[in-house]
């Protein structure tokens, strides 16, 4: 006869370190490696205006070995997403409920990612042109793969997965997590906005208070509504717009950048 144990709560002390381990494995490791590509560029000996940060490079000059990194890369980034997930299932906080990640709502999560993608987009690229023109960014090149058939499809799977890992993990999870050890909202905002800040900061300060401004909407957006669905909506679709649209736009269209 078979006895079923139930599981007691994780303790504070076993959340915090299961948060700090999901942070490691993910976009807390890419701000760590943000701040040091940006004391980098810093300490080069020329401004930072002149240099670059370059998504989405190319990994090899073969182009289906190319395409093999490409694929598996967008793959593995998205495994801390379901340790994640996994996570919050096991303390019986299902996915679909506490974060409103499902498809249960197409049209008004498409109809609020699309006017969030605006809200932040368009402001957006008036902050990237200030940032240059002030010094205060490098030369942001979105994508550069090179010219080969699947290049368009791997940079909307690329955004897409840059969406599911940021919303989940920076939005849905951390501040999820960050309630339960009963922080004030405004220290859960911030937190989860600079952290998205700072894992953009290898592109330059602007980059670094662009996407916190962007990180403080969301995590409102999230808290109000109760969805990251309409959070992944709006991020593909300034990611696709940005990679895609430098992929496809003629160059000199794109020399403010």
């Amino acid at each position: 006869m078979t006895v079923s144990v139930e599981r007691p709560p994780a303790t504070r002390r076993e959340l915090g370190l299961e948060v700090v381990v999901v942070l490691l494995l993910s976009l807390g490791q890419s701000a760590v490696y943000a701040v040091v590509s940006l004391v980098a560029k810093l300490t080069a000996g020329k401004p930072l205006s002149q240099q670059t940060a370059t998504l989405n490079p190319s990994q090899s000059p073969r182009p289906y070995l190319d395409l093999t990194y490409q694929l598996l890369g967008i793959f593995f980034a998205l495994v801390p997403v379901l340790l994640a997930l996994y996570l919050l299932h096991r303390d019986r906080l299902s996915p679909v409920r506490t974060l409103g990640l499902d498809l249960r709502r197409p049209g008004p999560d498409l109809g609020w990612g699309t006017a969030l993608a605006a809200c932040i987009g368009i402001p957006g690229l008036l902050l990237v042109f200030v940032a240059a023109q002030l010094g205060l960014n490098a030369r942001i090149i979105p994508a550069a793969l090179q010219q080969v058939w699947w290049a368009v499809p791997v940079l909307i799977m690329a955004a897409v997965q840059n969406a599911v890992l940021e919303e989940v993990i920076v939005v849905g999870y951390l501040v999820t997590r960050l309630r339960a050890f009963g922080w004030r909202l405004g220290w859960v905002v911030a937190t989860s906005a600079v952290l998205r800040g700072s894992y953009h900061l290898y592109q330059g300060f602007g980059a670094f208070v662009g996407n916190a401004v962007m990180g403080v909407v969301f995590a409102l957006f999230f808290l109000r509504k109760g969805r990251v669905m309409p959070l992944v909506v709006a991020h593909s679709l300034l990611d696709i717009a940005a990679f895609v649209g430098y992929t496809i736009l003629p160059k000199d269209w794109l020399n403010w950048l």
